[in-house]
């Protein structure tokens, strides 16, 4: 049952999922574990922080643009869709994306298709779109600062990570990983805990 599990959440499907946590907690990792241990990790994995990308330019991020299709795009650039077909798309932040750029991600998580900004072309792609946040998206959706429908389409499978304070028993597993890590990139052999 729990492979099973695993193996449903780790993106062997198309199903996204939606990490919720505190800063540190580790969504990230839970992103790129998703796509390890799925059918698709050869493809690519591609990472887009939606919370440090100009509002400008996200939507181009997301699905590339055309040469000419704003001031400054000089040649065609694929986004994150494209280069990531067959593999994981990873959006971390995605509460802090804008409100238009929600509806352009919805629609290629509806359709499996987008347009690149400005081009007229319509591409189809296969991707996974894993998320995370560290903001209440239900209240966002209450505020009118995230889609209701989008945020349905992203929390297929949700997982809430709780603050290690909440975790006290992990405290010993993660130092063992980490002085473990620290002795074998120092050539130090096992550590040795009491």
């Amino acid at each position: 049952r729990g492979r099973a599990t695993e193996r449903v959440g780790s993106g062997d499907s198309r199903a996204t999922r939606l990490s919720q946590g505190e800063g540190g907690t580790g969504k990230e990792l839970v992103g790129r574990a998703s796509h390890g241990l799925s059918r698709r990790h050869q493809a690519p994995m591609e990472i887009l922080d939606c919370s440090s990308i100009p509002r400008e330019l996200i939507e181009s991020e997301l699905v590339g643009h055309v040469r000419g299709a704003f001031t400054g795009a000089v040649r065609d650039r694929r986004g994150a869709f494209d280069l990531a077909h067959h593999g994981t798309i990873f959006l971390d932040e995605i509460g802090d994306m804008p409100l238009p750029s929600q509806t352009r991600l919805l629609r290629a998580l509806q359709e499996g298709q987008f347009r690149p900004v400005g081009g007229e072309k319509t591409r189809s792609v296969d991707v996974r779109v894993v998320t995370a946040t560290n903001t209440d998206l239900r209240e966002a959706v209450r505020e009118g600062r995230f889609r209701k429908d989008l945020f349905f389409r992203v929390q297929v499978f949700p997982v809430v990570l709780p603050p290690l304070r909440e975790r006290i028993g992990d405290i010993e597993v993660l130092t063992r990983a980490f002085l473990k890590r620290f002795y074998a990139d120092y050539g130090l052999g096992d550590p040795t805990i009491e």
